[in-house]
């Protein structure tokens, strides 16, 4: 079938706040969400980003700021005139009604015609593919053959944004991971806006063109995947997008964009585009698929320690080294390798390249 584009919708948040009494849930909020992107709101539970999707789709007012669809100010627009799609972690199928009469539904309610109707539904339904299910009722559907049902009558009145709570929530591994490539094809043929909500870092790496950390209702870090996973602007950002080792660095000092600092023995290396601020505890980051057992090259960090614990995890091994200064530091290695044979005590050196690592800042007495 070839891909029926249609208007997407740029959105912007300004200074966008909401309190619930003293409770601020969301504090002075600025994002814009470009036409036909695909944005994760990615942040634990509580963290404001449930919120700022319910201001979106106009089910929550905001206390302060405003709302823009492509520079229309939207902010006291009811939900049901944003003519934006919604994807609810329940599904929300009518159980009466065929795959089919559940497609139809939006367009129903509109007053389409019968015929635009039909050409619409069959479209929509084998883009999803359902064409061999269309006749069913909900009950007798799959998880992820009801999420697709959802995702089909979402989109089939071609609104300009589609907003998805935790669509996968309820879903096992596998299914989720099928569902993810199926959501990006659908994206990549409506061009449609897509603001999707979760709590799965892998989810949100894997789905987005960009993500958007929240915490304590506040924006943290908006980015592309890799930008935010490899450069992350805060502790928080990086603990939170995945496995990360922090090492606090005495005596740092920054020149060339580089800062030097020393870790008990040993004088370590990272890239840094700044200072550590006054009163700041400088940390340098290094995700575990960078470290590595072995002999050091010319450009490498390098530190001694004693292998602490060891986690098989099928095609790869989790290792935990602990160091002199106290510390442990966490790395991947393939099963397959030496590595992963090595006993706990065994003394090893762990070793990655200076410009696999970055320099944090943060308050915490480390």
């Amino acid at each position: 079938m070839t891909p029926q584009r249609h208007r997407a919708s740029q959105l912007s948040a300004i200074g966008l706040g909401k309190s619930f009494g003293n409770f601020e849930a969301l504090r002075s909020l600025d994002l814009t969400i470009a036409a036909g992107e695909f944005l994760t709101l990615l942040g634990p539970s509580g963290s404001g980003k449930t919120t700022f999707l319910m201001a979106l789709a106009g089910f929550l007012k905001p206390t302060t700021g405003h709302l823009e669809e492509d520079g229309v100010d939207i902010t006291d627009r009811p939900a049901d005139k944003r003519n934006f799609g919604m994807v609810f972690q329940g599904y929300a199928l009518f159980p009466h009604l065929s795959v089919a009469e559940n497609v139809a539904f939006p367009l129903k309610v509109r007053k389409v015609p019968a015929a635009e109707i039909r050409r619409r539904v069959g479209e929509m339904i084998e883009r999803v593919g359902l064409s061999a299910h269309a006749h069913k009722k909900p009950a007798q559907l799959s998880g992820g053959q009801q999420q697709r049902v959802a995702l089909a009558r979402a989109l089939v009145f071609e609104p300009g944004v589609l907003l998805l709570d935790e669509p996968f929530s309820a879903l096992d591994k596998n299914l989720r991971e099928g569902l993810q490539a199926e959501m990006k094809r659908v994206h990549r043929e409506t061009g449609t806006t897509f603001v999707f909500v979760t709590h799965d870092q892998s989810e949100a790496l894997a789905l987005s063109d960009r993500i958007a950390i929240f915490n304590h209702g506040q924006l943290m870090q908006a980015a592309e995947p890799r930008a935010i996973y490899t450069r992350p602007s805060s502790r928080f950002v990086a603990e939170f997008l995945g496995r990360i080792n922090l090492l606090p660095l005495e005596g740092c000092s920054a020149s060339n964009g580089r800062a030097i600092g020393r870790l008990g023995e040993h004088a370590l290396s990272a890239p840094t585009a700044a200072a550590t601020p006054a009163g700041k505890q400088a940390l340098l980051a290094v995700r575990p698929e960078h470290l590595r057992i072995g002999t050091a090259g010319a450009n490498d960090n390098t530190l001694a320690g004693v292998v602490a614990d060891k986690i098989y995890n099928g095609a790869e091994t989790s290792l935990q080294v602990s160091l002199p200064t106290g510390q442990r530091l966490q790395l991947s290695v393939p099963d397959h390798s030496a590595a992963a044979r090595m006993a706990v005590g065994e003394r090893t050196t762990i070793c990655w390249p200076v410009e696999a690592g970055f320099i944090l800042h943060d308050d915490k007495n480390i």
